[in-house]
């Protein structure tokens, strides 16, 4: 990350720790505000310069989002959406900075205390408590732990966890099935709590948290909006700044930009790059941050010929992929050399790295006898769509036909995300999509887990679950997890990213730098991430470009 953003996180610190008394300030002005009354604040912004700083914060934070997809329910939350709504409503026992990639405490008070090889105590802080008034309890902690065990999505990413225990009323047991080393803190932060006592309806509604603000209402389809309110019990790092955010879902590049141009929010989030001037001709900034999220092309392994991975790399051997990103992202995105960018810690460069090579692709296509092959190809109907034109072009100047069907999020995997029965072959060829773990975190077990674990994308969908190389990368994650010394660990992990490369199951075709577009003057102490989402923990909204 650069300086500048370095500094702006920085500042941040100072942002949050006068954004409760900003909010005793904050007027009326925004269309549908609802005044927080009942927000509790310090008597004054400390250390605030400026005696008239809180009548120029604005009482709306709002800013446009690209995804609709997925429900608000926080247990096993995969939606892109939902994931970054989750990180201003809920609280985790650890807090992920998606700035740093560091961990930092949330409702527990200190780092997990060893009292065994397998057996870790984390202690809550006092006094937390829901944004309903209740208080939260250890068996909350539990409860959400347990329902997360069960999830479909985050079951393998939590599989180290044999049990979790209340030891007391403020005291958390967890008895790990194997070793986790420095990933412990990590991935205890995936989890997010809420309250027991919450029905499967409520939470798939209007879920509760501890977090600084709370749902006012919920719309998340497309053209719809997503409201939150200050949670008034709230007494973490990051109070809320303002009496209302507004989040207004967008999904397609024009209608999200036109919103920002307009002035109708101050931020959005994947600014689209060939729009890049108009957004700037408006006054605001596009920022790019490089990150993981990756365009991936996955196959049907379970469907010939694309369960014979030399068909596999001929379609990704066959793609210009540095064309793509100097016609399509202006440059911001670098080709894949691995499943992880090289910027990212655990980096190894793969053994087959898929550079532009149709002389290779016809190959292996006449190798493994679909020379003249055809295919479906299902694409998502959101920013990787401009990419479709290109990867059939690519493909049909090696002799494969493909035909593309575009898809929203939730049509595009709604008959494909259960697994087979015997001797079913799912509906499908091949996929064109956008994904980024990295919004759950950037180690190298979770990235590799979310798409290659047991879990929804290898039983259904790639289907890559019934090979015996699907086996070999398990037992190879195993052990890389049960190990405590780090160059043996990222050895083993080479060889999984080994692995990955030459089976592409799934495969990301470059790593895209995050696009974010905003006012600058209008948010104060706003740092863009490098994943998917947007983050405003710290961030104070203001009247006028004018910064505090």
């Amino acid at each position: 990350m650069n300086e500048l953003a370095l500094s702006r996180r920085a500042f941040m610190i100072g942002a949050a720790s006068f954004a409760a008394a900003a909010l005793a300030g904050c007027s009326s002005e925004g269309t549908g505000a609802s005044p927080a009354s009942d927000v509790t604040a310090p008597d004054a912004p400390a250390g605030s310069p400026d005696p008239e700083i809180n009548e120029r914060v604005a009482s709306v934070l709002s800013a446009a989002v690209a995804y609709d997809d997925g429900s608000c329910n926080p247990i096993g939350c995969s939606s892109t959406l939902f994931v970054a709504a989750g990180w201003h409503v809920f609280e985790g026992l650890y807090e992920l900075d998606l700035h740093t990639y560091r961990t930092e405490l949330g409702l527990a008070a200190e780092i997990p205390l060893q009292v065994s090889d397998l057996e870790y105590e984390v202690t809550l802080r006092e006094g937390a408590v829901f944004s309903d008034g209740s208080p939260l309890t250890v068996n909350d902690v539990c409860n959400a732990f347990t329902r997360n065990k069960e999830s479909d999505f985050y079951a393998p990413l939590l599989s180290f966890i044999q049990s979790v225990e209340a030891k007391d009323a403020s005291t958390v047991s967890f008895k790990l099935a194997f070793p986790m080393g420095t990933l412990l803190q990590e991935r205890l932060a995936l989890v997010r709590i809420f309250p027991a006592a919450q029905t499967d309806e409520e939470l798939n509604t209007l879920p509760i948290g501890s977090g600084p603000w709370r749902y006012d209402t919920i719309d998340a389809a497309d053209g719809g909006f997503i409201t939150f309110v200050p949670n008034p019990h709230y007494e973490g790092a990051f109070p809320a700044t303002c009496e209302r955010m507004e989040w207004a879902v967008a999904t397609d590049d024009e209608a999200r930009t036109q919103l920002l141009c307009d002035g109708q929010v101050v931020c959005a989030e994947a600014a689209p790059e060939v729009m890049a001037d108009q957004i700037t001709e408006s006054g605001a900034v596009v920022d790019y941050v490089p990150g993981m999220n990756v365009p991936f092309l996955m196959f049907n392994c379970e469907k010939p010929p694309f369960d014979d991975a030399r068909v596999r790399q001929a379609l990704l051997y066959a793609l210009d992929v540095d064309g793509m990103i100097g016609r399509v992202m202006a440059g911001h995105a670098r080709p894949a050399t691995s499943l992880l960018p090289d910027y990212f810690r655990g980096y190894h460069r793969a053994a087959t790295v898929y550079s532009y090579d149709p002389e290779r692709a016809r190959a292996l296509l006449a190798e493994a006898g679909a020379a003249d092959l055809t295919l479906t190809l299902r694409v998502n109907d959101n920013w990787v769509r401009l990419l479709a034109e290109s990867v059939v072009g690519d493909w049909n100047a090696v002799g494969v036909t493909a035909e593309v069907v575009y898809l929203d999020q939730t049509a595009l995997f709604a008959d494909i995300s259960e697994p087979p029965k015997k001797k079913q072959v799912l509906p499908f060829d091949a996929v064109l999509c956008p994904g980024d773990p990295s919004r759950f975190g950037n180690d190298p077990d979770l990235i590799m887990n979310w798409w290659y674990g047991s879990n929804v994308w290898t039983l259904a969908r790639s289907c890559w679950a019934y090979s015996k190389e699907f086996d070999t990368l398990a037992d190879l994650l195993q052990e890389a997890r049960a190990v405590s010394d780090e160059n043996e660990q990222q050895r083993l992990w080479n060889q999984c990213y080994d692995l990955i490369a030459a089976e592409a199951p799934l495969y990301p075709l470059f790593h895209r730098e995050t696009a974010t577009a905003y006012f600058e003057g209008r948010l104060s102490g706003y740092d863009p991430i490098s994943a998917t989402g947007l983050l405003f923990l710290g961030t104070t909204p203001m009247k006028e470009s004018d910064p505090i």
